[in-house]
């Protein structure tokens, strides 16, 4: 379960992680009357639960009340990766010294938690690990055995913390550690973690629960914004959005476009027994995205009826804003009813997979 910015922050602070003064605001009125509270600059941070959103233009700074207004205005209503900004997080600016990343994972690979943590916080740490990975400490911890403060504190010293502050940002780490632990989560992330005079404060927050263990926080569940039934969704960094009903399936057809030489946009899970109404969804959400370029919709109904698919298909042609080539791979139960209800409609489809991949892929080239 994805939360919000301010959520995260909320339980951040009740558990000892410093955050900055801020306060979540629904109208431009609400903004200005918060800046002029502060009487500081501040940021105006949009609150949507997709990465990104600075470089997209979510994130900007007001230096006095009437900025606020005027920018909260500008944020509100804005798509940002497909995603409406409905609230915004009025938050006072910081005198920043130094910028730190720190953040608890699951690595599902090794089945162990993972702490990484950077000197080069505040950019996306992707790119630190990419371009210079030995800048990042990697600590790998027991999920039998109780993590200490001292071991937080070793893993400031490797971070190359001086040595004043190998206290603080042990106990920092220490901190995220607990709260990755008490709430179940899947990531609790700090980027940046900031040195001001005042000490260190977490200028932003991420914390993703896992889902199975939400019965074991009841409270928690009302912070959910997302729907119950959400895909399974990973966005990537090629130009064909991939869905698909089953991992399995949708894994497949990353792999056959790739076979083909074709770059994966998404991989999209809409799961058994999608309606049509999922599948509308589904291929609205992945053509907001404005770097996919073709779609391919793979789909062997068993569960899910094919006329639900073509059905669901018909329903965004009609009233898509984004005009997105779609190549469908169609086969399964009632598969003859939602052919015939696409070619009705003028729409193509696949019965193999491998023809429908190599074809979304020709698209894609002829599109370049």
């Amino acid at each position: 379960m994805k939360i919000h910015e301010y959520q995260a922050k909320e339980i951040f602070q009740a558990n000892g992680i410093i955050t900055p003064q801020s306060v979540v605001v629904t109208t431009p009125d609400e903004a200005q009357r918060v800046a002029e509270d502060l009487d500081k600059p501040v940021a105006i941070k949009s609150q949507v639960l997709v990465g990104g959103r600075g470089k997209a233009g979510g994130i900007k700074f007001a230096k006095n009340p009437k900025m606020a207004y005027e920018i909260t205005e500008e944020l509100l209503g804005m798509q940002i990766h497909g995603e409406t900004v409905e609230k915004v997080l009025v938050e006072e600016m910081l005198d920043i010294q130094d910028e730190l990343y720190i953040s608890v994972a699951v690595d599902r690979s090794l089945k162990k938690p993972l702490i990484m943590a950077s000197m080069s916080g505040g950019v996306d740490i992707e790119k630190v690990a990419l371009k210079t990975p030995e800048k990042i400490v990697k600590y790998y911890l027991n999920p039998l055995e109780q993590f200490l403060p001292f071991q937080a504190r070793e893993i400031a010293r490797k971070m190359g913390v001086q040595t004043s502050l190998i206290s603080q940002v042990g106990a920092m780490i220490w901190k995220l550690h607990q709260v990755f632990s008490n709430f179940d989560a899947n990531i609790a992330e700090i980027n940046p973690l900031v040195l001001t005079d005042n000490g260190l404060i977490a200028a932003d927050a991420k914390l993703d629960i896992d889902d199975d263990s939400l019965y074991r926080h009841p409270d928690l569940t009302q912070l959910r914004t997302e729907p119950l039934d959400e895909f399974a969704y990973v966005k990537l960094e090629g130009d064909i959005a991939v869905i698909g009903n089953g991992a399995g399936l949708t894994l497949a057809g990353m792999d056959m476009l790739k076979l083909y030489g074709g770059k994966p946009a998404t991989f999209l899970d809409i799961g058994g027994g999608a309606s049509k109404e999922n599948i509308a969804r589904a291929l609205n959400l992945v053509i907001s995205n404005s770097n996919v370029k073709v779609v391919f919709l793979n789909v062997l109904g068993g569960i899910t009826r094919a006329d639900d698919v073509a059905n669901g298909v018909i329903t965004v042609l009609k009233n898509s804003e984004r005009d997105v080539p779609l190549v469908i791979r169609l086969t399964g139960t009632n598969e003859e009813e939602g052919q015939r209800i696409l070619q009705k409609a003028g729409v193509s489809f696949e019965t193999s997979m491998e023809n429908a991949a190599k074809k979304a892929v020709e698209i894609c080239d002829s599109l370049k």
